[in-house]
Order: C-alpha cells, then structure tokens, then sequence
C-alpha cells in the first residue's frame, strides 16, 4: 500500500454542527468528498468519531474508522487511522494523505499534484499553495499566507499577509510581489507522521494557530507544490448557498 488517504471527519462544529453530514445537490457533503477523493486514490478512507458519520459512508458504500473523540487536532485523529487500517490490513503504507473533509469540490487534479511530491525522496511533508489574486484574500486573517524558499520549501506560515512590503502603500501590495495562500491539504512520509503526531505545542504555533508552524519550529522541511486549482471550503451553511449561486455545484 503505497498511498492511504485519509479524511478526518467531525460532527461537531462552532459555525456548522454535522457538517459533513450537509445534503450537497443530493449527496452529503463527506460523500463527495469521498468520491473525489477516490478518483486519485485507491485506499480511501474516513476517520471519524461520530456513529451518525460512520453509518453515512458504511451505507453509501465508503470504508470508515471510528477513532476517539478526544483528538485535539486533525493530524493526530490520522495518526490513529493509520494505525488501525495498518492493523486491519497488514500491510504498512509509504505515503499519508490528509484530505480535508469539508471540500467537496475537492480535483483529483490537485491530489495528484500533492502525491508528485513524494517522487522528490527528500520530501518529508508536503501541501499546495495558491497564489493571491485579491485583497480580501491577502487581509483575511481565516487564509493563511506561505512564504517560500527558493527550493519551494515553506519558510514560514501566518495569517498575516507576508511578507511586509515597506515601500509600498497596502492597495499595491498586489502589483509589486507574489503572495501564496495555503491549501489545506498534507501529505506525509509515514515516519514523518508518527513523529509530528508525537510532538508537543509550539510557541509559534499556539500564537498563530497553525499547527504546520510546529514542524516547522522542529526542523520539518515542508514540501510546497504551486497549484492553479482553486479551493472551496465549506464552513457555514451560508457557504454551500454561495457556492450553488456561483455556479461552483
């Protein structure tokens, strides 16, 4: 088993409870992501601590894991996804892919550009980034921006716009230097995983909240692919109306 992707998936949400349990044009919304997901992977499947979840995909045909309830991140609920399908199986994986379980719009495309990575051996942990066409984007403090090295390997994560530009007023940021937003989706090596999913809370990490700046503070190199494909997360009900408005469903 080369590759094993893995969608984390919660009941509960602040903004949206049961989300991925939303009817998206007839289907829920794990459901798509599933099938999408499938499209670039051969060994699928959902971990998730929720009965109401684990019957959904048992009844469309998907392949589940129930996992504890007391993750506190969605890295460390993988970890012990891994772990089980491991031990169901017998057979151990290369490869761990994190896939984000409330973007259903999710391209095979994009999955297949993460996978590439790992054809670099040195690749330790890997995600895409996108670059910024609009202000709104840059200012959210909800998008996290990437800055890069010259080998694409993330420098730095923040959900401030980096870097500063000091010679330039903030409405041509834009026109005067390329920035990149982070797409939430990870693959790692499975050595990788077993020691990120093992470390403590940084500091910079609990200042920005962002756990990638955790690897990043104990000397994980992180592998950056630049992808066109847009992403569409889905964090309110409000969402899913927008997005059949633009056209995206």
């Amino acid at each position: 088993m080369e590759y094993l992707a893995i969608i984390p998936a919660r009941y509960a949400s602040t903004r949206f409870p049961g989300k991925p349990l939303a009817m998206i044009s007839g289907k829920t919304m794990i459901e798509r992501v599933y099938e999408q997901s499938s499209k670039a992977f051969e060994n699928v499947y959902v971990a998730t601590d929720d009965n109401r979840i684990f019957e959904a995909v048992t009844n469309f045909g998907g392949r589940v894991i129930m996992t504890q309830i007391n993750h506190q991140n969605g890295t460390s609920r993988v970890f012990e996804a891994m772990s089980q399908i491991e031990k169901l199986r017998g057979i151990h994986c290369k490869y761990v892919i994190n896939i984000q379980g409330d973007e259903p719009f999710i391209k095979p495309e994009q999955l297949k550009e993460l996978s590439n990575c790992f054809n670099n051996p040195q690749t330790e942990i890997a995600t895409l980034v996108k670059k910024i066409t609009n202000y709104d984007d840059l200012f959210s403090p909800d998008i996290s921006k990437v800055v890069l090295g010259k080998d694409n390997r993330a420098l730095y994560f923040s959900r401030t716009p980096i870097p500063y530009l000091r010679d330039f007023p903030l409405d041509k940021w834009l026109e005067n230097n390329t920035y990149y937003k982070h797409i939430g989706l990870y693959g790692y090596k499975r050595e990788t995983l077993i020691e990120v999913a093992n470390m403590a809370p940084s500091l910079l990490e609990m200042a920005e909240n962002l756990e990638q700046l955790r690897w990043l503070e104990n000397e994980i190199k992180i592998c950056v692919c630049k992808t066109t494909f847009e992403s569409y997360s889905v964090d309110t009900p409000q969402d899913i109306e927008k997005f059949k408005a633009n056209g995206i469903i």
